[in-house]
């Protein structure tokens, strides 16, 4: 199993008819679940506003076979395909998500080299929204200001929520996600853990091993890339 991320800027009037439904699996043979959002930009000042003319698909798929045909064959992968994409092979998951394998371990110290890519992922429960808003805010503000973050972006179609994220290496981003030096994030687990914001929610760290395309002509991976060429293990 494997997952992608597709962002790209396509204008706020095809932005709308991508949103109205996310590709469905009986729709896509191999496509495991999918989730289309808006992209939204992080600060460690405020919430700056949506943009509403760049799009992500988040997906999950059986293996590279799939995801090739998709991109060759889907109208979605052709109105994305000015952007950038990336895949991605899960290595660590804290919580469950649809098309994500019970058998991805839940050990929070994962052997890996090389930049990581992190998605999290979030069925918000609506009563929740404020106080979510209001601690996610402060862990984004962390992030943004971590050393070792490449390059990160949250997504939301409510209530579907979302951040993904790219970090340089596994220290940098474990000193975020559980240090005490700014414990933004470490605040918002807690928040959570007391009382859920979500109905269903996912951390799910990955090994990233094809990155192309571009956003506003950079590939967000290419200046700390590795080894494009791998492929997911097993």
């Amino acid at each position: 199993m494997i997952a992608s991320v597709h962002i790209a800027d396509v204008g706020a009037r095809s932005a709308l008819g991508i949103l109205r439904r996310a590709p469905r699996p009986d729709s896509i043979s191999g496509l495991r679940h999918a989730n289309v959002a808006v992209a939204a930009p992080l600060s460690q000042s405020g919430r700056p506003p949506p943009d509403l003319g760049r799009i992500a698909l988040i997906a999950f798929w059986d293996d590279d076979d799939v995801l090739d045909r998709f991109l060759a064959t889907h109208r979605l992968a052709a109105r994305l395909g000015a952007g950038w994409h990336v895949r991605l092979e899960p290595i660590r998951r804290w919580g469950t998500w649809p098309g994500l394998p019970d058998a991805v371990t839940t050990t929070r110290t994962v052997e890996h080299d090389g930049p990581l890519a992190v998605l999290t992922l979030g069925r918000l429960r609506l009563t929740q929204t404020v106080r979510f808003l209001r601690t996610s805010a402060k862990a984004e503000a962390s992030a943004v200001a971590s050393p070792g973050l490449i390059w990160a972006t949250a997504l939301a179609r409510p209530p579907f929520v979302a951040t993904c994220s790219l970090w340089e290496a596994t220290r940098a981003l474990s000193t975020y996600a559980y240090g005490q030096r700014d414990p933004g994030h470490p605040d918002a687990i807690a928040a959570h853990a007391q009382r859920p914001f979500h109905h269903e929610s996912a951390f799910i760290r990955f090994r990233p091993y094809r990155s192309q395309g571009a956003l506003e002509g950079k590939n967000p991976l290419a200046a700390n890339w590795m080894d494009v060429s791998r492929t997911p293990s097993g």
